[in-house]
């Protein structure tokens, strides 16, 4: 069995961080949506994607350097937070890696992101390289095309597959790739409802993850 876990909100608190960062970046750009709204569009999608609703949105490119000037400023406010690990969440992944279950990170975000946050939280060392970027597939979530390549490149299954989602869109790309979704909703952000619907089984609590992947 092979437990993929997403990255922003599942193994690191970032979500409330990131998207305060990029709420003011289209603000700046005259797109008034609050952290709220930047959440309710945004959550669990590839930046590419991101940009490319607030392009329409907007009906016009963002500046060239947009992206470059919003993660510097994203960087930052993980450093002064400073960013930590979704609560028990360690502990989690130790647990099952303990039990014999294969483990592995694929997220929207991109690599480079990937070993700032989970290197600032003490995570990076627990996946030996097992990471999956939306980059490496020719579709992001809510397409199945990440789930399946992580899966693919452990040799594993997609029916002998656990993920772990917090997004709605990461829910419907791994009940698109025919894989079991544990879906946390732990988070005051947490749409219970749309992870629901889309086929998320909701946990709060990530002390009871192994049991939950183990059942």
């Amino acid at each position: 069995m092979l437990a993929i876990f997403d990255c922003d909100g599942v193994l690191v608190d970032s979500e409330p961080i990131a998207n305060a960062s990029f709420s003011a970046a289209v603000r700046a750009q005259g797109l008034d949506w609050s952290i709220e709204e930047t959440m309710r569009r945004l959550l669990g999608r590839s930046l590419k994607s991101c940009v490319e609703i607030v392009e329409a949105e907007l009906g016009r490119r963002l500046p060239d350097d947009f992206l470059e000037k919003m993660q510097a400023v994203t960087y930052g406010n993980f450093r002064d937070a400073p960013l930590q690990p979704v609560e028990g969440v360690k502990e989690a992944v130790l647990a099952l890696q303990a039990a014999g279950i294969a483990t592995c990170v694929a997220s929207s975000g991109a690599p480079e992101k990937m070993r700032f946050t989970l290197g600032l939280t003490g995570l990076w060392d627990l996946f030996g390289g097992r990471i999956f970027s939306s980059g490496q597939v020719a579709r992001g979530k809510p397409f199945p095309d990440l789930f399946l390549h992580a899966a693919l490149s452990l040799d594993v299954q997609p029916f002998d597959c656990v993920v772990i989602e917090d997004s709605v869109p990461g829910v419907q790309a791994a009940r698109s790739a025919g894989m079991r979704v544990l879906a946390y909703a732990g988070a005051p952000y947490a749409d219970r409802v749309g992870l629901a619907v889309a086929g998320g089984e909701l946990f709060d609590d990530m002390t009871l993850l192994p049991g939950l992947v183990l059942r």
